[in-house]
């Protein structure tokens, strides 16, 4: 599979699977911008796909905030070019019983995990159209296929952005762009370490392992490589046999 050519935006790039997407992106020869509101992070992905003698440049904002989106696809746009690899992995989580949950949880919760992919996605479907090709890959979660307790918001935040994805890949389905996306299982990242400890849970994943980000990583670069022109407005489930569909 090769990028070679190709421009990229990857939401969420300073850590964790955002990293390893945007490596594995730039690995295939992509150029990627690594957006993320955390500079340090941004710029650390930056250098490490540097120094592997890729192509990246960081761009720093809040991925949910419309300004912030129109000004970051304008930047990226005077550092790259025309985006047409876009991959929607900017979230956020958090855990409240539902009795609990207050409407501000829900609210921003809705607002970086589906708005922000809808603002994003809206700023670079135009170059995409352009191109006559393009590969919208949005990051979901197991949690929204099968449920979770006290995470409500999360799984229903997850949920729109399946149903998004559907939405746009019917809709783009005759102008070269196809729309897929991957909802992780346990995924060994910063940001499951903040809630758990992944060798804990592994013992209860059918494979016995935490999932790595690279897994993530690869299964984005398939389905935003030529390779995978005929797959659109489906659910590449990575998550070590947790769900089965």
């Amino acid at each position: 599979m090769s990028l070679a050519g190709r421009n990229a935006v990857v939401t969420g790039g300073g850590r964790g699977l955002g990293r390893a997407i945007a490596a594995v992106l730039a690995a295939q020869g992509a150029a990627v911008a690594v957006w993320d509101l955390n500079a340090a992070g941004a710029q650390e992905t930056v250098a490490a796909i540097q120094e592997a003698g890729g192509r990246a440049v960081a761009v720093i904002g809040d991925a949910a905030d419309t300004q912030v989106v129109a000004d970051s696809a304008a930047h990226t746009h005077a550092e790259l070019g025309p985006v047409t690899v876009l991959v929607n992995n900017a979230g956020i989580t958090n855990y409240a019983p539902f009795t609990d949950l207050s409407k501000g949880s829900w609210d921003r919760m809705l607002q970086v995990n589906l708005t922000g992919p809808f603002l994003v996605t809206r700023a670079f479907v135009p170059d995409m159209l352009e191109a006559g090709w393009g590969r919208i890959v949005n990051i979901s979660s197991s949690s929204a296929q099968t449920g979770a307790p006290a995470m409500a918001h999360y799984a229903a935040s997850k949920g729109g952005v399946i149903g998004f994805t559907k939405a746009l890949a019917i809709e783009y389905a005759d102008k070269g762009i196809t729309v897929n996306n991957v909802p992780p299982g346990v995924v060994d990242t910063p940001l499951l370490r903040e809630q758990f400890d992944p060798d804990e849970l592994a013992p209860n994943m059918p494979m016995k392992r935490a999932g790595r980000p690279e897994d993530i990583a690869h299964a984005v670069a398939y389905l935003a490589s030529d390779e995978a022109s005929y797959v659109t407005g489906q659910t590449l489930s990575v998550n070590g046999g947790r769900y089965l569909v």
